[in-house]
């Protein structure tokens, strides 16, 4: 029976980002929640609350804070003050692209570039 212990795979759970709906890792992505003041970075993922999950990416951030996905998430309406907290966080993130998975046409020419079609 410890044989069939050691053999298992650690669950990890997953969770999409409101910006560009790619699933990941809830370790890979912010979560942010609703509170009484508004919306909050939560940096442990353990507060109570509604919440929302983002990649750590200034790109995902700025689509989600142009739009309303962030509000229709969260089922709250953001205050000037509350936008402008989560525009500050923003500035800290990197800047980086999203990630996106290949589309078939995309491994195909890969491999044709490859060499190994």
């Amino acid at each position: 029976m410890n044989q069939q212990r050691k053999g298992r795979v650690k669950h990890v759970p997953q969770r999409t980002c409101i910006a560009c709906r790619q699933v990941a890792g809830k370790r890979a992505l912010i979560r942010l929640v609703r509170t009484e003041r508004g919306v909050a970075v939560d940096p442990t993922g353990k507060h109570a609350g509604r919440g929302a999950y983002l990649h750590p990416e200034r790109a995902c951030w700025e689509m989600v804070l142009k739009g309303n996905r962030l509000e229709q998430a969260l089922r709250v309406k953001l205050s000037g003050e509350n936008r402008q907290e989560l525009l500050a966080f923003v500035h800290t993130l990197p800047e980086a692209e999203v990630i996106r998975t290949p589309k078939p046409d995309d491994q195909e020419a890969a491999a044709f570039v490859d060499g190994s079609a």
